[in-house]
């Protein structure tokens, strides 16, 4: 790694299904860990099967370790608006519920206050014909998903869900963000 900063920081999002998150973050240059959780719910480490029935208050999300001398939390950020759909409340696709509501969980004023003007952007370049529902909030109540959801693209490309909905938005971030892709 070429960085000259031992500083990281860390961000955490929610786009739909954190199999789909965590695949295109991890190909992402600058991003040095992703792991699978929820948050912002008020059960206490959750199971999967509990925060599937929308009960729970919780959102599938990922937790980005990131290295801001060589990645912006803008530029994350940039990231996530593509490759989820931000306008959709409580869905991603065919995923619908709570769980899978378009998030940010910031650590601090500043990632709260990036993350808000990213939004703003968005919303006045028009870029969605529908409004920005990503909810903004501090992170609260993180747990670790299980196991066997971290890495699970890695571990599942041929599974059906992987092959037909994360796959393709692999694709769309390694062709939108070419120059991001990590160097194998």
């Amino acid at each position: 790694m070429s960085s000259s900063s031992s500083q990281t920081e860390t961000i955490v999002l929610g786009g739909g299904c954190f199999w789909c998150t965590e695949a295109v973050f991890d190909r992402v240059q600058g991003v040095l860990d992703v792991e699978s959780g929820y948050c912002n719910g008020q059960v206490v480490n959750p199971t999967y099967e509990q925060v599937c029935t929308g009960r729970t208050g919780h959102a599938e999300v990922v937790k980005l370790e990131f290295d801001p001398a060589e990645i912006s939390l803008r530029e994350i950020l940039e990231i996530f608006f593509v490759v989820h759909d931000p306008t959709t409340l409580n869905r991603q696709g065919n995923d619908v519920g709570t769980q899978y509501r378009s998030g940010i969980y910031f650590a601090n004023e500043a990632q709260k206050q990036v993350a808000e003007e990213v939004i703003r952007e968005i919303e006045a370049s028009k870029t969605y014909s529908a409004p920005v529902v990503t909810e903004v909030a501090p992170l609260a109540n993180y747990s670790t998903a299980e196991a066997y959801h971290q890495d699970y693209f890695l571990n599942n490309p041929n599974q059906g869900y992987c092959a037909f909905v994360v796959g393709p938005k692999v694709e769309k971030f390694q062709k939108t963000f070419a120059s991001r892709v990590k160097k194998a």
